[in-house]
């Protein structure tokens, strides 16, 4: 891994930009640091760096939302979770850095386009009641993505949406969900040779910029307009997605 400066800085966006979105403005464009990172370094790296930094928001924002979340939602989506995190290492074990660059770019458009399709309310939402099969389904769609780019939000943001849940029981659950599904993937990847001593150590200097970035979350969301935030953050997102397309099919 060739640690520049101007690695370093991009780092140090990409985990703010994270935070910033864990801590207020809902977790869900938080793994936006994989697609940024992924284009100066392989995607198991980017990965194996940001697993430590997530769960450190996770903790911060655990502890903003203890006990506030839907047990029923949160077994069902922790249970399925574990499942998917199991069929993505047998998944990985099989692709390709191109097939896992080219996954990452459609991960990013796709969220990019689900969000604004679901904010423009050109996809509306039908609700429905709690359905265990159902959420286990979507545990298990949520681990899988969160194995292979930490982006498991869109599945449980639709089937807890449906559900037409308060904005807190829904933050609640998505992080203690996500809490749970970033756990399962700590061994895995420590087996699969994600974690090094060089990402740990960039791990323990950038610990204090994500805890920096999720408490400086929860307050830019009383000052910051959700739109301005997001239309910024997609835009990245969208970029990003696109030269990972690129480079998966034609290099």
């Amino acid at each position: 891994m060739d640690i520049s400066a101007f690695f370093i800085l991009l780092l140090i966006f990409a985990v703010l930009l994270a935070g910033i979105s864990k801590g207020g403005f809902g977790s869900g464009a938080s793994f936006i640091c994989i697609p940024i990172l992924a284009l100066v370094i392989e995607p198991t790296q980017a990965l194996g760096i940001m697993l430590p930094l997530l769960m450190v928001m996770d903790a911060v924002s655990l502890k903003l939302y203890w006990k506030k979340w839907d047990h029923n939602n949160a077994k069902v989506i922790i249970l399925g979770g574990l499942l998917g995190v199991i069929i993505a290492i047998f998944f990985h074990r099989v692709a390709s850095t191109n097939l896992i660059q080219i996954l990452l770019g459609l991960i990013s458009i796709g969220f990019v386009c689900f969000d604004v399709l679901k904010n423009s309310f050109i996809l509306r939402i039908s609700r429905m009641t709690f359905n265990k099969k159902i959420g286990v389904f979507i545990g298990i769609s949520a681990g899988f993505t969160s194995f292979i780019s930490h982006a498991g939000g869109p599945p449980v943001a639709l089937f807890l949406l449906s559900q037409k849940m308060s904005k807190t029981l829904y933050q609640s659950t998505t992080v203690i969900s996500f809490w749970a599904i970033n756990i399962f993937k700590v061994v895995p990847y420590s087996f699969l040779g994600f974690f090094t001593w060089e990402t740990i150590k960039i791990d323990i200097l950038l610990a204090p910029i994500a805890i920096f970035g999720t408490i400086a979350g929860a307050h830019a969301h009383k000052v910051i307009p959700e739109s301005l935030f997001f239309i910024f953050t997609y835009i990245l997102l969208f970029l990003a997605g696109t030269k990972l397309l690129y480079d998966g099919i034609l290099t």
